[in-house]
């Protein structure tokens, strides 16, 4: 008996030694982006299938991105299977409790910040895993942070963060986050992730206590060109 539980935990042990840093960022940022696509929906009042549909856009959508600009096809995050029935379960649990999730915008933000913050760090390590310069790696890791929340922007009907933000930084956010990684990686690896990951997340909530923003178009009376958009951390009734 006592042969068989050991063996039964031998294949759990290994898989949990296998587990990395990398893992680990990924199912983080993957179910921040879920819960954010599923919120959105639901304020949108979509449908079931909507639902399932915008939370696995935004969870999927930066990091399939990453991968095709690096050159790694099929992109991991498509065929990682156990990740896809995680991303459907968060899903579902934000479609059964709508009212206590959905009302709540600060929370939406908070979730989007943090997957913009774990993704920009992957998408920087995987670009110089690729042996991507410097603006390569930028570029990878912007990208991989913004890409699931344009998507789930443009389904929306929204406008996309990264063209007109105000308050906050965005895709700045995850660049400044994807250049910390590329200057931190040949000192330690894990060390460059974990302040990637915070250099973003402290860019983007400080520029919005700071309610700083990047410089836009101004008509001849010195208004913005076009009214601004809302962002999450404000309450909305779409």
């Amino acid at each position: 008996m006592a042969g068989i539980r050991a063996s039964c935990r031998g294949p759990a042990i290994a898989y949990a030694a296998q587990v990395t840093f990398v893992d680990v960022l990924v199912w983080i940022g993957t179910l921040a982006f879920a819960a954010t696509g599923a919120l959105v929906a639901v304020r949108k009042r979509f449908d079931l299938i909507g639902v399932l549909v915008l939370a696995s856009v935004t969870a999927i959508g930066g990091g399939s991105i990453r991968d095709v600009i690096v050159g790694v096809l099929p992109p991991s995050n498509i065929v990682n299977e156990p990740l896809h029935w995680v991303v459907a379960a968060t899903a579902l649990v934000v479609f059964v409790l709508p009212h206590r999730l959905s009302e709540e915008s600060r929370l939406l933000y908070l979730l989007d910040t943090l997957g913009l913050a774990v993704f920009a760090a992957l998408g920087a390590e995987r670009g110089v895993e690729h042996g991507m310069g410097l603006w390569g790696t930028v570029f990878a890791g912007a990208v991989s942070g913004v890409g699931g929340g344009v998507m789930r922007d443009v389904l929306s009907g929204r406008v996309p963060g990264i063209f007109y933000r105000f308050g906050d930084f965005y895709a700045s956010a995850a660049a400044l986050g994807a250049l910390t990684f590329y200057l931190i990686d040949a000192i330690d690896p894990s060390l460059a992730l974990s302040l990637a990951v915070v250099v973003t997340a402290v860019v983007r909530v400080g520029s919005r206590f700071l309610k700083l923003k990047l410089p836009v178009p101004r008509t001849l009376d010195g208004e913005d060109a076009e009214p601004r958009p809302r962002s999450f951390g404000r309450r909305q009734d779409d």
